[in-house]
């Protein structure tokens, strides 16, 4: 060993951390130790290792999807492959017949495009229909949210979001929270959320620039008077239906403006198609 590298090892010298790899599961964590032992390698190593929860929750909340709706295991990125792949086989039909006056594409076109509206025109009558069984499939996917509030950061991501845009808690109230293991009342819950409620769910205070995340702990110990100064007390599926009430104009135009697009363009399909058949008859 030459004699500067001698002289840089001292009392106070601390090699440098090497990455060693711990192997959990089916995953890799690296976190890293020192030869100086804890000072260095105790500290990071229990720093690193609480990131193996987070990583196999965070894997997306479409991942997680499946195990909290009443869809038997389907997984709901088939249903955005399906409707990508509708839409593709449409678009080309519509693009490629017009330009090369395929008639059988346009008529395809056309008869697809019909299909697809009248679907749409069902699936509405049935949703008024069946509101009440809308309204309970509604409540079970938020219940099964909340249960999984704390197993996947997107999905906490989107309820808080949920919470924070309709300015509601829970499904039905603030006490759907009892739901989850975390925020239940019960005598066996010792964490500190106890008989509290996301930050999602506390009222907003235009003063302060800073989230208070703690803002909903033992927020429901409190007295229902005193809890709606501090949480919001509605629950989600009534401030959704009171945001379809108020805003049902706009619902039933966007509705109305995406069918008589669809209308329109079959129109111009067979349009389209009678001229070539009327030029094709006069050769």
């Amino acid at each position: 060993m030459s004699e500067s590298k001698r002289r840089r090892k001292g009392p106070g010298f601390l090699p440098r951390p090497r990455w060693s790899i711990l192997c959990r599961s089916s995953e890799r964590i690296a976190y890293p130790r020192s030869e100086a032992g804890p000072l260095l390698g105790d500290w990071a190593s229990p720093a690193f290792k609480n990131t193996a929860p987070f990583s196999e929750r965070s894997m997306g909340v479409l991942s997680n999807i499946s195990s909290i709706t009443d869809l038997g295991g389907f997984d709901p990125v088939w249903l955005f492959l399906v409707v990508g792949g509708v839409m593709f086989i449409l678009g080309f039909a519509g693009c490629i017949g017009a330009l090369r006056e395929n008639t059988f594409l346009l008529k395809f076109f056309s008869v697809f495009l019909g299909i697809i509206f009248f679907l749409e025109l069902t699936a509405g009558v049935l949703a008024f229909v069946f509101k009440d069984w809308i309204k309970d499939q509604l409540y079970f996917f938020i219940n099964n949210n909340i249960r999984a509030y704390r197993d996947d950061i997107d999905l906490q991501n989107l309820i808080d979001f949920t919470q924070e845009y309709w300015q509601c808690c829970g499904a039905f109230g603030a006490d759907d929270w009892n739901l989850n293991i975390y925020f239940n009342c019960t005598d066996s819950n010792a964490s500190r959320e106890r008989c509290g409620v996301p930050f999602s769910c506390c009222t907003k205070d235009p003063a302060e620039d800073v989230i208070n995340t703690q803002c909903g702990y033992d927020a429901r110990q409190k007295p229902e008077v005193d809890q709606q100064i501090v949480i919001y007390t509605k629950g989600c599926v009534p401030q959704f239906e009171k945001w379809l009430q108020d805003n049902l104009t706009i619902v039933a135009g966007v509705f109305i403006g995406i069918a008589l697009l669809q209308i329109f363009g079959i129109c111009l399909a067979q349009n389209l198609v009678s001229d070539i058949e009327a030029v094709r008859a006069s050769w």
